[in-house]
């Protein structure tokens, strides 16, 4: 369900009992989350936190290692963030990426600049000495294409540092300090643009801090239920079940956990896929034999909406219907002691890392509002250390079917950002008729799974065509598709012409009131979460 900061505020503290972990220190970068996600799956557990984390904190830990991220900041910067000089004296592994490796620099005595000569996107590193990190990826001699984001650069090296990568913009684009067991990179391993940048994420994690890698997703699922089962006691749990990927996993994984002290609570607002709220009711009444409260309110929000144009708007009267309506239904059921959210990790970052990056504008995007505080109802969060593609693969061990835990992910506020200007009935009928057939076709033809999203947008135009004999006067539809390896960066989905000819023909023959398709061609920066 729908989360929101500022109404449940989220604490920060682990639940996963593991012996490997790795701390990641987030100085504001919007790749940040892709630390995390490059070493989860190389089988190794960890967490982001704030770069001004309590060094106390920090020492309870327990890390096996320590990555520094990037910034937007300026090390030259007087006011620029720093690490806790604690990091650097508690024996492990440390690992400093772009600022990160800037500010290990400067902390420890070396020297970085600003410099006219900037890197931003692909560049070339040479590699000009051996270390622990490049030990099966990169050999001396050899030019290694890397993504570089960087103004200011590294001039002299701390004591005990050996320069083993240059570029043509950094003169000392990697170094090591081998016995100590401290690393920079002037480039960003942890995006796709970097080719054997997981490799070298790797070696840090398992050859240089011994980490093991056999953090699974079936021991996660048996430490959860035993947690669920602890902190909830006889309890009773409320959960807000939409019907995505998340609430729908967090249902299932607490139902094994408690089974009827559960209820949940489907709010059904009219805004949802052909079919969706029939499939929700049938997956988890009939399949998982769930108590579920279906309150169907679609007349309402659709209401509502008839004269609200601006999308933030749009966003706040979903938000606080939902509420309203969650509220009504939770008194109905004699309310209950807690309440289940579908909270994922990157929430947990974002409400607690580094402030005044892009996290409140991308939240405000997607999520429609939060439960008040006057609900005074504990927190039950499953998911709340799992990315996305995590919590699909925990989804499949609770053999979750794949038409949901699959499902290409679909914003909190539904179809109503996806019809630009007012929103009515008639509008509503016709995105969906032509959302199926999209869906339809891309399924046909064995694409879904290889698109992270796949959706039309109903246009606030009407277009003049001629049909047959006859003159028509309808709307237009813009289809689009994006994939991902990582949900943080996206392109466009090269669909061949002949695809896109079948699906806007049949959109244009069976969607009566449609008389024109496009095909959106954009794509999107590091940084984003998802998509609408």
């Amino acid at each position: 369900m729908p989360t929101d900061p500022d109404l449940s505020p989220l604490v920060f503290e682990t639940t996963v009992a593991v012996a490997d972990r790795v701390l990641i220190l987030d100085f504001g970068s919007q790749l940040t989350q892709l630390i995390a996600r490059r070493v989860r799956e190389s089988g190794v557990y960890c967490e982001v936190w704030p770069y001004n984390a309590d060094p106390g904190r920090i020492r309870n830990f327990a890390p096996r290692a320590i990555i520094l991220s990037g910034g937007p900041a300026s090390v030259p910067d007087g006011e620029s963030p720093r690490a806790p000089m604690e990091v650097f004296e508690l024996a492990v592994p440390v690992l400093g990426i772009c600022y990160g490796q800037m500010t290990m620099c400067e902390q420890l005595g070396g020297e970085v600049t600003s410099s006219e000569h900037r890197e931003f996107g692909r560049a070339f590193v040479d590699v000009v000495e051996p270390c622990a990190l490049f030990r099966g990826v990169w050999a001396p001699g050899a030019r290694e294409q890397v993504w570089m984001s960087h103004g200011d650069h590294v001039i002299r090296l701390p004591p005990g540092f050996r320069a083993v990568g240059t570029s043509e913009g950094a003169p000392f684009a990697a170094f090591a300090d081998d016995g100590r067991r401290f690393y920079g990179l002037m480039f960003h391993p942890e995006v796709v643009h970097t080719p054997h940048g997981a490799q070298l994420l790797r070696n840090f994690t398992h050859d240089v801090a011994g980490c093991v890698g056999d953090w699974s997703m079936g021991g996660f699922r048996d430490a959860q239920i035993a947690r669920i089962r602890a902190q909830v006691g006889t309890g009773r749990v409320m959960c807000g079940l939409s019907g995505g990927v998340d609430s729908s996993v967090a249902a299932v994984l607490i139902h094994e956990a408690i089974g009827d002290q559960l209820t949940c609570i489907f709010v059904d607002h009219g805004l949802l896929r052909e079919g969706e709220a029939e499939e929700v009711v049938r997956t988890f009444r009939d399949r998982f034999n769930i108590r579920l409260v279906h309150r169907d309110a679609a007349d309402m929000f659709i209401d509502a909406l008839a004269d609200v144009v601006d999308p933030e708007l749009k966003r706040k009267t979903i938000g606080r219907l939902f509420i309203e309506v969650f509220e009504e239904e939770a008194a109905r059921i004699g309310g209950a002691d807690f309440l289940a959210q579908g909270t994922l990790y990157p929430d947990v970052i974002e409400s607690v890392s580094f402030s005044g990056g892009p996290s409140v504008t991308i939240k405000s995007h997607h999520n429609v509002g939060g439960l008040p505080a006057r609900m005074r109802l504990q927190l039950v969060e499953p998911l709340r250390e799992l990315f996305k593609d995590e919590v699909r693969r925990l989804g499949r061990e609770l053999d979750i079917p794949d038409a949901i835990v699959g499902r290409h992910p679909f914003p909190g506020p539904g179809l109503a950002i996806r019809i630009p200007g007012a929103i009515t009935r008639a509008k509503l009928d016709l995105l969906r008729r032509a959302d199926t057939i999209f869906l339809d076709e891309i399924r046909k033809a064995g694409l879904y799974d290889s698109i992270w999203q796949a959706f039309v947008v109903l246009l606030p135009v009407r277009t003049v065509g001629v049909m047959g004999d006859g003159r028509t006067y309808d709307m237009a539809c813009a289809l689009r598709a994006v994939t991902s390896t990582d949900g943080m960066t996206a392109d466009i989905y090269p669909f061949e012409m002949a695809f896109l000819s079948r699906v806007s023909g049949r959109i244009v023959n069976e969607v009566r009131g449609i008389n024109r398709v496009t095909y959106d061609i954009t794509s999107k920066p590091p940084g984003t979460i998802e998509w609408e």
